[in-house]
């Protein structure tokens, strides 16, 4: 009788120990993950490559990657989620000379509204352009999950990350940024798992 209350009262506190361990792996790598949003930065020189994927949803996306075809990084751009019924001239005023004058050189995706979506979109498009290699547009806090969804989904295709710092990434010490990460490094983890379609339809997935 003694032992076994022993083993009924050790195993609250084997759970507790459990919960305590994960939470401290959980914590370790937000660690890491932060380190790596607030130090990420695109390759210098920049390698050219066979296309460029900018992934809509935060702001400065959209120009980071018409100055990238504008410099010759790459021949073709696709525009991910850009959403039904968006054209080229929908973009902002500043991008519209650009756009205009590189119209012919940009694809205008129109089915993605997730990150899965995003990757499933560039994905095809990727192929039907027989492309070995792209550039990835996003905001610094999306790029892990960005590429982790896009190597999925297109493996021995080089990725080049080039992250975009939006306003919301610029208070680095605030409880809105925090939100944020947190958010953001959950449905990394969950991708990480190989539950991309989970995140994007649980999670709320949009970049």
């Amino acid at each position: 009788m003694p032992r076994r209350r022993r083993q009924r009262a050790s195993l609250p506190r084997l759970l507790l120990r459990g919960a305590f361990a994960l939470a401290g792996l959980w914590l370790a790598g937000f660690v890491v993950f932060l380190i790596s949003v607030f130090t990420a930065a695109p390759p210098n020189p920049l390698p050219p490559a066979d296309g460029i994927v900018a992934l809509t949803g935060g702001d400065n996306r959209i120009g980071a990657a018409l100055a990238l075809l504008a410099e010759r990084q790459a021949p073709l751009l696709l525009i991910s989620g850009a959403g039904r019924g968006t054209y080229l001239g929908d973009f902002t005023a500043d991008d519209a000379a650009a756009i205009t004058r590189y119209a012919s050189a940009i694809t205008l995706g129109h089915m993605a509204d997730t990150t899965h979506g995003n990757a499933l979109e560039a994905a095809a498009w990727a192929r039907a352009h027989n492309m070995r290699s792209l550039i990835v547009v996003t905001a610094d806090y999306h790029m892990p999950r960005a590429m982790q969804e896009i190597s999925q989904q297109l493996p021995g295709v080089t990725l080049i990350p080039d992250p975009v710092r939006p306003p919301a990434m610029r208070k680095m010490i605030s409880l809105p940024t925090l939100r944020l990460l947190i958010a953001e490094y959950t449905k990394y983890l969950t991708v990480r798992a190989g539950l991309g379609r989970l995140a994007a339809g649980l999670l709320n997935s949009e970049p």
